[in-house]
């Protein structure tokens, strides 16, 4: 796949590693060309220098034959104006933009932008640390909306069916990890000592998914 990255700060000089590294093609774009020091001497894609929504730029960074472009720089209209050129102009299949503003999310996603709130994520993920610290969130998805928990299961639930630690809509066992195997679970399949478990649970529902695992007290 060829990925253009779209400016070379912190996030975008990781992702841009993490992508090539993964062995896709990545193009790197940011106005100041000192910022490239970040990739290091063993990066294997290209980079360009020049403003991320400048037409000649992105094309210079093959943009029209890219399958994916992320606008990763550190100004919100900068990231909006790129991944908006990016689709509608060269039609890059998939276009990722960040924002710091959570609100504009919204706004940017009626106009059928994919965007990352790091200023939302983080706030979520500092406000589950703190009051459901105890859960092993591996992932958090829709801005701290759904949370992907990974448990060993605890010694009540063992001989237990799925479907009793299940509620419909706000929390799901999604897969067990049992020896170096993984399942996914039916409502009939038995807990086994030992099970991992990944667990969906939704914002609302963490102090009842803590309450079963027998990490808080009903009432609490």
């Amino acid at each position: 796949m060829k990925v253009i990255v779209v400016g070379c700060g912190r996030m975008g000089a990781e992702c841009a590693l993490a992508l090539a590294r993964a062995g896709q093609k990545v193009t790197v774009v940011d106005h100041d060309r000192r910022t490239f020091a970040r990739l290091g001497a063993s990066f294997a894609g290209v980079t360009v220098a020049g403003v991320g929504f400048d037409r000649d730029v992105l094309l210079r960074a093959g943009v029209e034959h890219s399958d994916a472009l992320a606008a990763l720089t550190s100004g919100d209209n900068v990231n909006i104006v790129t991944a908006r050129i990016a689709r509608t102009v060269f039609r890059v299949p998939k276009v990722v933009a960040r924002v710091y503003d959570p609100r504009r999310a919204e706004v940017y996603a009626r106009l059928g932008l994919q965007t990352v709130s790091t200023t939302a994520w983080g706030a979520s993920r500092v406000q589950q640390l703190l009051v459901h610290g105890e859960l092993n969130v591996i992932r958090s998805i829709g801005a701290g909306g759904l949370s992907m928990v990974e448990q060993e299961v605890p010694n009540h639930w063992v001989g237990r069916d799925v479907g009793h630690v299940s509620v419909p809509g706000a929390i799901s066992v999604t897969a067990i990890l049992r020896r170096e195997a993984v399942l996914l679970p039916a409502r009939e399949t038995i807990f086994q000592q030992g099970d991992l478990v990944v667990i969906a649970v939704l914002e609302h529902a963490r102090g009842r998914l803590e309450q079963l695992l027998g990490l808080r007290q009903e009432g609490e």
